[in-house]
């Protein structure tokens, strides 16, 4: 092959024009968009591919100018050569004349190539040229010398040099209004940079108008602008109450301990999202007594109606303190057989503001409902309010019975609009009212993230207005739902003052379990107004500390005080409080002796009292009585055993969940018990878990120790 077109350049051909020649590239360029037309090549950036050595070693003597001047055989040749030459010219990484250009491909979808015009020296295109004149320009071996076709070439340059500048301008203007691929733009761009961007997409669309994009494969700009994307990040408008960690105290200067009991879960709820979303919990988030009344317990049951709670008192070493320990209370309150349970007549509360508008909130808000009105009695009655910028009724009370309307009513809630939150509230009592039924249960269940934007303009002035719908008999309960705008704070107060409950849903199984499983607990009161207070004994005891309820602390004369509100118990609930308590002569006692304490001298009843630690008292109204009624339990050495491992394991899995609660809220009296001890002490008081609660809380364990470094103490 070799030899054969060493002869050939020997030879002397006859003189081709330059409009042969022109017409010999056209038509190669027209079979090459014709291939194009029928390509599905993808969009995306072509890799740089190196030019063919042996094509360089064939087109170099053949297209050198003596031979293209001076041979017939050009036309022959330069017909399939050009098409190669093209092709490869289009792989290529640079664009002659551009510099520092980078190669996109770009195909039009569902749009054919633009035709090619009828081949002329004039009516190329700007690729057609731009190859034209890079082979008339020549590029390869020199040949050998010819007078004539020197000649030709010679007259040929000006015509050559003019037809390179008008492919190179006609390219730069093809490649300046091609359509650009698509990329992201930045987060956040300087002034700078987004007058630089702007300029660039106004100069393309102009070019773009003027030229008009040829629908082939397509030279591209490098963009003017390249950032790394910063994600924004959503404003957190979260509030919570802050409460500092009880104190320890000193029995001989404060012997008694006065607080009104709390069965809402929704800090533990809480608490575990953030976990799972690999973040510690807010520690104002946390509060220690949600997060161990949230777990079911078979503490022992009262036996009749008659008497609505048994307390079970159980005293052990401390884990976490060789010095002190640990008295641990649990009330169980009596569980009204659901034949008993009284007529409901339940008022859902729906926030549809515009901040509902996520995956997480509204749309599990209606699945959350759906499934409390499967649990209902087809006696009981539902009533549907909604509120955003202003409150609506989107459904009368209407019987359970006629089901299919209630969850009709509910799957066309739709977001929008602000939050008229106390709007809202009223007309929800306005139709609790309505439906009132006497010797039933009348709750108003609102159901929100806790943006209350527009009302009243404090959150006193909606305490008192929840105080006083309460006094008509109508409680108020609170699901909170969704991150970023919940108002933890507000939730709290309108749930306490309402003589309800607060949980927050972060889950259908969290549904479940709150509105399903714990339906009777949740709706239906055995009592209302419960307090505790616990007298400690100076003979026995040194000092004192509560594990939580800081929140729901109150003052020593306000366990007799009947108008002093407190919490409610539903049916089946269990409430734990656990109090840390140093004996008299421990050395971790950390408060001196008063300098003036009174002498010692036994008080009147000393004697008679002095095996007890403590005594308990408990204070509590029936559903539909404004007198309340004491229950007493004295605390003995009888209560206690001798190790924390001979504890029950519904005793010992409560305080492991106290433990990782203070850890979590940063109370230093846990700071040297290590996250390992307490899932080491949950593990092995797990005990029968059919609904997977616990062996959840020790995976959670795990995730806080991991996010915390591993330490001893929550970061």
């Amino acid at each position: 092959m070799t030899d054969e077109f060493d002869k050939l350049s020997g030879r002397v051909p006859p003189k081709a024009s330059n409009e042969a020649r022109v017409r010999a590239l056209a038509a190669a360029m027209q079979a090459f968009d014709e291939t194009q037309e029928n390509s599905t090549a993808t969009q995306g950036s072509v890799p740089p591919v190196r030019q063919s050595s042996i094509f360089n070693r064939i087109w170099s003597p053949i297209m050198n100018r003596k031979l293209l001047a001076g041979s017939a055989l050009a036309t022959l040749l330069v017909v399939p050569a050009a098409a190669f030459l093209t092709l490869e010219l289009t792989r290529s990484t640079t664009l002659p004349g551009d510099i520092g250009t980078e190669i996109a491909v770009k195909e039009e979808p569902k749009q054919k190539a633009a035709p090619v015009a009828k081949p002329s020296s004039t009516a190329a295109t700007a690729d057609e040229s731009l190859a034209a004149a890079k082979k008339l320009e020549g590029s390869g071996s020199p040949a050998p010398e010819d007078t004539d076709s020197k000649a030709q070439a010679t007259a040929d340059e000006p015509e050559i040099a003019q037809l390179l500048a008008r492919a190179r301008e006609q390219k730069t203007v093809e490649v300046q209004s091609a359509p650009q691929v698509a990329s992201p733009a930045p987060a956040a761009e300087t002034e700078a940079d987004a007058m630089a961007n702007q300029a660039m997409s106004d100069s393309a669309a102009q070019l773009s108008a003027e030229g008009g994009a040829q629908g082939r494969l397509t030279y591209l700009p490098a963009p003017v602008v390249s950032r790394e994307i910063q994600p924004v990040q959503p404003e957190n408008r979260e509030r919570f109450a802050k409460a500092d960690s009880n104190p320890m105290k000193s029995v001989a200067t404060d012997p008694v301990s006065t607080f009104s009991i709390d069965v809402d879960t929704a800090s533990y709820a809480f608490a575990r999202r953030s976990l799972m979303e690999g973040q510690m919990p807010d520690r104002d988030a946390v509060r220690v007594e949600e997060m161990v009344n949230y777990f079911p317990y078979d503490w022992p049951r009262p036996t009749s109606a008659a008497e609505p709670f048994k307390a079970t008192v159980t005293v052990m070493p401390t884990p976490w303190n060789g010095g002190t320990r640990l008295m641990h209370v649990a009330v169980k309150g009596y569980d009204v057989v659901p034949s008993e349970a009284p007529k409901a007549n339940l008022v859902f509360l729906i926030d549809v503001s515009g901040s509902m508008d996520e995956p997480d909130k509204l749309p599990l808000l209606k699945a959350a409902f759906r499934l409390l009105v499967e649990k209902l009695k087809p006696e009981d009655t539902v009533s549907i309010v909604t509120y955003a910028g202003n409150a609506g009724t989107v459904l009368e009370p209407t019987t359970v019975k006629d089901k299919a309307r209630i969850l009709q009513a509910i799957d066309t809630l739709q977001p929008g609009g602000s939050t008229a939150g106390a709007e809202g509230i009223d007309a929800a009592y306005r139709l609790a009212e309505k439906a009132f039924v006497k010797g039933g249960v009348n709750r108003v269940m609102l159901a929100t993230d806790g943006d209350f934007n527009v009302g009243p303009a404090s959150d006193d002035e909606l305490k008192e207005m929840i105080e006083a719908k309460r006094k008509s008999g109508i409680f108020l309960s609170v699901l909170g739902f969704g991150r970023g705008n919940y108002n933890d704070a507000l939730m709290q107060t309108i749930a306490q003052n309402g003589n309800g409950t607060a949980a927050y849903i972060d889950t259908l199984a969290e549904a479940q379990k709150t509105l399903v499983e714990e339906a009777g607990s949740s709706l239906f009161p055995i009592a209302k107004d419960v307090k505790l207070q616990v007298e400690f004994n100076p003979a026995a005891i040194a000092e004192y500390r509560l594990i939580g309820y800081e929140t729901r602390a109150l003052k020593r004369e306000d366990f007799n005080n009947d108008k002093v509100d407190a919490g409610d118990i539903g049916s089946g609930h269990s409430v734990t409080a656990i109090y840390e308590v140093t004996p008299k002569g421990s050395p971790a006692v950390l408060n001196d002796d008063l300098r003036y304490k009174a002498a010692d001298k036994p008080e009147a009843g000393a004697t008679a009292n002095a095996g007890e630690l403590a005594f308990l008292k408990i204070r509590y109204k029936k559903p539909d009585s404004d007198r309340s009624e004491l229950i007493t339990t004295p605390v003995t050495e009888g209560n206690a055993v001798p190790s924390l491992g001979e504890a029950p394991n519904d005793v010992r899995f409560s305080v492991a969940v106290a433990a990782f609660g203070q850890k979590l809220s940063g109370v230093t009296a846990v700071e040297d018990y290590s996250y390992d001890a307490v899932i080491e002490l949950a593990a092995a008081s797990k005990g029968a878990d059919p609904f997977g609660y616990r062996g959840e809380f020790v995976n959670l364990v795990r995730l806080a120790k991991g996010l915390s470094g591993g330490g001893s103490s929550a970061n």
